[in-house]
């Protein structure tokens, strides 16, 4: 018998084939450790990566426990970012599509109260959000958490190095003290064991190895002047070629600087900084998930939360001064089972951050003698698909089936050349193949999806 297997796990069969559905063939490390505890309702800290499978470890036993007819919060769920909030409120949505009318509604800073107020208001059985503005909405009474079942503190480690330790036991005090408390943490510094020891009771601790190793991922460092990073991008991904890759800079103006010398060698690639508002920035990521764009430029805030298996690159224009942040940065690449490549710029000045990161890790990072050149005749392969966006999304009760069919059934497209497909709350992105992102944008154009024509464009 597998013992990793999600079908010895006491849980509906409605709920086991919603999971084989969406790809769960058997459990990572981490959920076949927690998932046990936390169907048991035991308090449970774990030590897990981000991309080691832990919304899962946690989402599922938090959906048995819902009541539907219950349009209360029963399920709560802390980020430190954004961008990991929308992450987590995304997977839990797909994980409940066994049950009926659940609805989970993510609330993060740097977007309206408004509209925020009005979805907690119609009910709601799951909140995924910040702390800060969890905070404001109990302030408000718009947030009210005297029937909640289950409380996650997701990267807990993260979130009290930001600075939430204060709004952590504001918005716990809120809660019923028989709930269920689970903590995820990638480090176990003081603060976390005061938290558990603070708001758990007898939690069961496990804990797991980093999704990546010395073997998974092949490291090198390359000597690189200032003023030339965008020309050693250039050659270092003529080298490699790779599908996916990941930039870091350590500020939001030198990804911006940079992006700006990487276009000027004919090198597109996506900005994510903590700048940019809410959709600018769900719109990046969705294109870069959905392989319209092979390049991403970030800093390391704005790519907490940033979980794509795919990506088989890092590259680091800028070192940073932590290593553990570098150990971080690399751990995006390599994931589930694959090998993938951590390239490194590095200046004179740089040579102690090296040997900071060398020390950190069980072998040295393998220093490059010289930057390949970049050879003008050799172009690099376009991204293979291209994002259309349109103009309709949950409000409107769409559903990716509904464009699936307005393309393929409606269309006569193949299925085949569609990729993945997200609905926001106000619009819908898919994914095409560039080669009938012309045709597959006039179509739905001209065409209807649930029997209503929506403006559609091109990204």
């Amino acid at each position: 018998m597998n013992t990793t297997s999600f079908a010895n796990l006491k849980l509906p069969e409605t709920a086991i084939a919603n999971l084989t559905q969406l790809g769960y063939e058997t459990m990572t490390p981490i959920q076949s450790q927690s998932l046990p505890y936390v169907l048991e309702g035991r308090d449970l800290i774990a030590q897990a990566q981000t991309g080691s499978g832990k919304t899962a470890a946690f989402g599922i036993g938090m959906l048995e426990k819902l009541n539907p007819r219950s349009f209360a919060v029963q399920g709560l769920v802390l980020c430190p970012t954004r961008e990991l909030a929308t992450q987590v409120a995304n997977e839990l949505r797909r994980l409940a599509r066994y049950l009926d009318n659940i609805k989970i509604v993510s609330i993060s800073g740097g977007q309206p109260m408004g509209p925020q107020i009005g979805s907690l208001e119609h009910g709601a059985h799951i909140v995924v959000g910040t702390p800060g503005r969890l905070c404001d909405h109990l302030r408000k009474g718009t947030l009210v958490l005297d029937r909640l079942n289950t409380l996650v503190l997701d990267e807990a480690d993260r979130m009290l190095d930001m600075g939430f330790e204060d709004d952590i036991s504001a918005i716990i005090a809120t809660t019923p003290d028989t709930r269920q408390t689970l903590l995820f943490s990638a480090t176990y510094p003081e603060l976390i064991e005061a938290i558990s020891a603070r708001y758990q009771r007898e939690p069961v601790r496990v804990s797991v190895e980093a999704q990546h190793d010395d073997t998974s991922i092949q490291q090198f460092a390359w000597p690189c002047e200032v003023g030339n990073k965008a020309e050693a991008i250039h050659a270092l991904l003529q080298k490699y070629q790779p599908d996916a890759a990941v930039i870091f800079c350590n500020t939001r103006q030198a990804c911006n600087d940079l992006a700006t010398e990487m276009k000027s060698v004919g090198l597109r690639a996506l900005v994510l900084h903590g700048d940019m508002d809410q959709l600018d920035r769900d719109q990046v990521l969705i294109q870069f998930s959905n392989g319209s764009f092979r390049y991403l430029l970030a800093t390391d805030v704005a790519a907490r939360g940033l979980d794509i298996d795919t990506v088989d690159m890092v590259i680091n224009a800028d070192l940073p001064q932590d290593p553990a942040i570098y150990t971080h940065r690399i751990g995006r690449t390599g994931r589930a089972g694959r090998q993938g490549i951590a390239l490194s710029l590095y200046t004179e000045k740089d040579s102690f951050r090296l040997q900071r990161i060398d020390e950190l890790q069980r072998q040295p990072v393998k220093r490059m003698p010289s930057l390949p050149t970049v050879n003008p005749q050799k172009e690099l392969a376009p991204a293979t698909m291209a994002t259309l966006c349109i103009a309709g999304g949950r409000k409107e009760k769409l559903r990716p089936g509904d464009i699936l069919g307005a393309l393929t059934v409606a269309g006569g497209l193949d299925a085949t050349s569609i990729g993945k497909i997200n609905i926001t709350n106000f619009k819908s992105f898919v994914a095409v193949e560039r080669s009938i992102s012309t045709q597959a944008l006039e179509q739905l154009r001209e065409g209807k999806i649930k029997g209503r024509q929506f403006k559609v464009r091109r990204l």
